[in-house]
């Protein structure tokens, strides 16, 4: 534990150090929020039936445009080498890569969708379900995430890989996490929905660590 604490401040501190990833996240995900009055129209009922939906595919792509840093900057300065050797196991190395990422654009983006979903009309029986939707759903992309990028490290193009092998992955969690928001504006509970997002996250814990941390492996190889 002192060795992943070890590695989580340090990955912090970078972030820091990088604070424009996380401030282009939070901008582009207001940005991409304010288009859709524009397109769609700013019909109150309209804006507030597809307010969480909106919500959730903004933040789904908003927390794609770090990733590609996430392991690209250790792989070209060979510290992903020296990281692989501090005894600290690989998938263990990837979940504190993917706590960073969270704290870092996860939570500042569920800290922004109260806001966002508020401007876009958002029914205020629905604010509560989508919050609490997208507390394990931003977990859940940030494990993905990090899956995802480690297994594109060192490819060409994996920019361009990266989301095309995210976004298929994070489908469900966008599926769950916007039909816990539409059954509570809708009078229905949220529980089912928010509890399948629960158990996304569960499953995406272990699995995404270890194929992050195989992937790992595999680039320092």
């Amino acid at each position: 534990m002192k060795i992943f604490r070890a590695l989580l401040a340090r990955e912090l501190r970078l972030s820091l150090r990088h604070g424009a990833d996380s401030w282009a996240a939070l901008l582009f995900f207001f940005v991409a929020g304010a288009l859709f009055p524009l397109a769609i129209g700013p019909a109150p009922d309209v804006l507030a039936r597809l307010a969480p939906g909106i919500v959730w595919v903004c933040a789904l792509l908003a927390a794609l445009l770090p990733l590609d840093r996430l392991f690209g900057a250790d792989y070209e300065d060979g510290s992903l080498d020296r990281l692989l050797l501090c005894g600290l196991p690989a998938a263990a190395m990837a979940l504190a890569k993917a706590a960073a990422h969270w704290l870092t654009t996860g939570l500042p983006l569920l800290l922004a969708a109260a806001p966002l979903a508020i401007m876009l009309r958002i029914r205020p029986t629905a604010l509560p379900a989508l919050l609490a939707g997208l507390l394990p759903g931003t977990l859940t992309l940030s494990l993905l995430g990090t899956a995802g990028a480690a297994i594109v490290l060192g490819a060409r193009r994996g920019g361009v890989l990266l989301p095309l092998l995210v976004l298929p992955l994070a489908t469900p969690v966008l599926i769950f996490g916007a039909a816990a928001a539409d059954a509570a504006a809708s009078g229905l509970p949220a529980r089912p929905a928010l509890l399948l997002l629960g158990a996304l996250l569960a499953l995406a814990l272990p699995g995404c660590a270890l194929a992050a941390g195989a992937a790992l492996r595999a680039a320092a190889e």
